[in-house]
C-alpha cells in the first residue's frame, strides 16, 4: 500500500497494553486511535516543521559565518532508480549542507543558490526519532491530559493537531507538534531582505545564515524535551468539557467560544480568516447545541455523511446566488443550481456546477476593490464571515458562466445526480459513487478530492484523496465502549482481496463497521489466526 495511506491495526500485550485504530503503513504504532478511557485523532497542524537560512558566499562553495568562512560539505548518496525499460539501476547524486541543513536550490520559492548566497534549511523533524515511541505512549493514556503530558514527553508528534476525548467527558485540543523555536521577536531580528519576503507571501522566515549558531539561532525553553524546539508553555493547547474541534485551520478557534492567541507567527495565524470546512464542522455541532439538542453517539455519527456545503449556505443568503447565476442567463443551468437540495449527498443534482463555480472565483480581486463578498471577514466573528455574495462584482458572474461552461463541455447535464459523477477511484474500486466533496474552499466536512488516480480515470470525479481512516468513539458507564470505524479504501491495497473494496462499499453506503474491541466480539469476527514466533 501508499505509505500515505492508513492500515487499521489492534495492538495488545495481556494486562499491560491495549489499544487500536489506524496508522500510516509502515508505522508499527497506532496514530489515531482510542484505548479503553481516551480517543483522540489528528488534523494537519498549520505550523513550520522548519527555517531556511541564507549565507552570504565567498565563490560557489564557501560560506560566510560569524565564526569566519565554512565550506559546504559535499556528500555523495546512491539512489536507486527505475528505468523506462523497467530494470531498477543506481544512480549517484550529490548533496550539499551546512550545519544548518541541507541546501536548496530553488528560484521558484526565492531561495536559488546564486552568486551572492546560498539557502540551507534547518529541519526540526530531522533532529530526533521519538515519532513512533511518543505514539506508542499515547496508548498507555488513562484521560486527554495524560494524553498530553506523554506526548509532551515524548517531543515527537511530527507535524499534527490532535484532538482528543476520555471516558470522564473531557476533551482537548492541542497543537504540541515539533515546532522550531523561532519566537516572533527572533524572526523579526534574523531575517534576511528576502526572508522577509518569504515571510509575508508564505508565514515562513528566512534567516540570516551568517548568525545561524549565535544570534539567530533557535531557542531553548525549559520545559521543551530538547532545544531548539518550543516547549509545551509555548504552544496552543486547551482541556474543555464541552467541544473542540479542527479541520486543518491554525490552532485560534478550537470552539465557537475560544480563542487562543499570543503564540509565535511560525505556528500558525491568529484573528485570520476561517475556511469553509471548519465553518462547517463547527456549524455541525453548534447548530445542534444552539437548537437545544445534545450530541449523542448516532448524532456524531451523523454529521460524517450530513453533507452540508457551507460555502453554498453562505451564497445563497437572500437569493444571491440564484441572482448571480440569472446574470449568466443560461436559464437551463440556472434552474439546476436553483433546484439543488444544498448538500453533497449522492443524490444531490447540480453539486458539480456549483463545485466548478467556487474554484473559478478570485483569490484575490484583480482591481483590489470589488471582492467577493459584501461582508468582508470579521476576527470578532470568524465563524460567520465573510459572508453576502457581492452579486455586483463582475468577477463572480464570470465565475459562474465559466463553471456552466465547463460542465457543457464535459458533456454533463447540469442536474446530474452527484453519486453519477463523483466515484471511488483507487486501484480495483469499483465506481461507487460517493457523498461528499471539496474540503476548504467548498465547505465539505467529508473532504474528497481526485488525485493521481488509478481506476475509472474516465470518471467526471474519481475520488482518491480525503476522507480515510474515521472513527467515531463513545464511552458507556465504568468500562464500555462503542467504537465506529471506517477505512474509505479497504484494508488492502491488492484489488484481489475481499478486502481491498468492502469497506469503500461501506463508506458508499454511509455505514460503519463495528469495530471488534473486546475478547468476545474478537472471536465472533475472527476470520483467521496467525501465530509469528522467532
Amino acid at each position: 500500500m501508499s505509505p500515505e495511506q492508513c492500515t487499521q491495526q489492534h495492538l495488545t500485550i495481556p494486562g499491560r497494553y491495549d489499544v487500536a485504530g489506524a496508522s500510516l503503513v509502515g508505522s508499527p504504532a497506532v496514530n489515531i486511535g482510542f484505548n479503553k478511557d481516551v480517543a483522540w485523532s489528528h488534523t494537519v497542524s498549520t505550523a513550520y516543521r522548519f527555517t531556511p537560512y541564507e549565507y552570504l558566499t565567498l565563490g560557489p562553495t564557501t560560506y560566510l559565518t560569524d565564526a569566519g568562512p565554512q565550506p559546504i560539505e559535499r556528500r555523495e548518496v546512491e539512489v536507486e532508480v527505475l528505468g523506462e525499460d523497467g530494470r531498477v539501476s543506481t544512480v549517484t547524486e550529490d548533496l550539499y549542507r551546512t550545519a544548518e541543513g541541507y541546501v536548496v536550490d530553488s528560484p521558484d520559492t526565492l531561495m536559488p543558490w546564486g552568486a551572492a548566497s546560498v539557502w540551507a534549511i534547518r529541519d526540526a523533524n530531522a533532529e530526533h526519532l521519538r515519532t513512533i515511541d511518543t505514539f506508542f505512549d499515547m496508548g498507555k493514556a488513562t484521560g486527554v491530559r495524560d494524553l498530553l503530558r506523554r506526548q509532551d514527553a515524548g517531543a515527537g508528534m511530527p507535524w499534527v493537531n490532535t484532538t482528543a476525548a476520555d471516558r470522564d467527558g473531557r476533551v482537548l485540543y492541542a497543537d504540541h507538534s515539533v515546532v522550531p523555536n523561532v519566537p516572533d521577536a527572533l524572526a523579526q531580528q534574523c531575517m534576511t531582505p528576502v526572508g522577509r519576503v518569504l515571510e509575508q507571501v508564505a508565514g515562513l522566515p528566512g534567516l540570516d545564515g551568517t548568525r545561524a549558531s549565535s544570534s539567530c539561532a533557535w531557542g531553548a525553553d525549559d520545559d521543551a524535551q530538547r532545544p531548539g524546539i518550543f516547549g509545551p508553555e509555548n504552544l496552543p493547547s486547551v482541556v474543555r468539557r464541552d467541544w473542540v474541534m479542527n479541520a486543518n485551520d491554525s490552532y485560534w478557534v478550537p470552539n465557537d467560544e475560544v480563542r487562543l492567541e499570543g503564540y509565535a507567527a511560525i505556528i500558525g495565524c491568529e484573528r485570520c480568516e476561517r475556511t469553509m470546512r471548519t465553518r462547517v464542522v463547527s456549524a455541525y455541532v453548534a447548530d445542534r447545541l444552539a437548537a437545544g439538542r445534545k450530541e449523542t453517539p448516532r448524532s456524531f455519527r451523523g454529521h460524517q455523511h450530513e453533507n452540508r456545503v457551507m460555502a453554498a449556505e453562505v451564497m445563497r443568503a437572500d437569493g444571491a446566488l440564484d441572482e448571480v447565476c440569472a446574470q449568466t442567463g443560461e436559464t437551463e443551468a440556472c434552474a439546476a443550481l436553483s433546484a439543488w437540495d444544498g448538500r453533497s449527498d449522492k443524490g444531490s443534482r447540480g453539486v458539480h456546477l456549483f463545485e466548478e463555480f467556487v474554484t473559478r472565483l478570485p483569490s484575490v480581486p484583480l482591481d483590489l476593490v470589488e471582492t467577493v463578498w459584501r461582508t468582508p471577514f470579521d476576527p470578532e466573528d470568524p465563524l460567520h464571515t465573510p459572508r453576502d455574495l457581492n452579486t455586483d462584482n463582475p468577477q463572480v458572474v464570470e465565475a459562474m458562466q465559466a463553471a456552466i461552461d465547463a460542465v457543457r463541455d464535459a458533456g454533463l447535464a447540469f442536474d446530474a445526480r452527484w453519486g453519477s459523477l463523483q466515484v471511488a477511484g483507487d486501484r480495483g474500486a469499483r465506481p461507487y459513487g460517493l457523498g461528499g466533496g471539496t474540503g476548504d474552499a467548498v465547505g465539505n466536512a467529508n473532504a474528497l478530492a481526485s488525485r493521481d488516480v488509478v481506476d475509472h480515470a474516465d470518471r467526471y470525479r474519481p475520488i482518491t484523496y480525503g476522507s480515510s481512516h474515521i472513527q467515531a468513539i463513545s464511552y458507556r458507564g465504568r468500562r464500555g465502549l462503542d467504537a465506529r470505524t471506517i477505512l474509505t479504501y479497504g484494508q488492502s491495497e491488492d484489488p484481489r482481496s475481499p478486502f481491498s473494496r468492502d469497506q469503500t462499499r461501506l463508506f458508499s453506503q454511509e455505514k460503519w463497521v463495528r469495530f471488534a474491541w473486546t475478547d468476545a466480539r474478537i472471536r465472533k469476527d475472527r476470520i483467521r489466526r496467525q501465530v509469528v514466533t522467532r
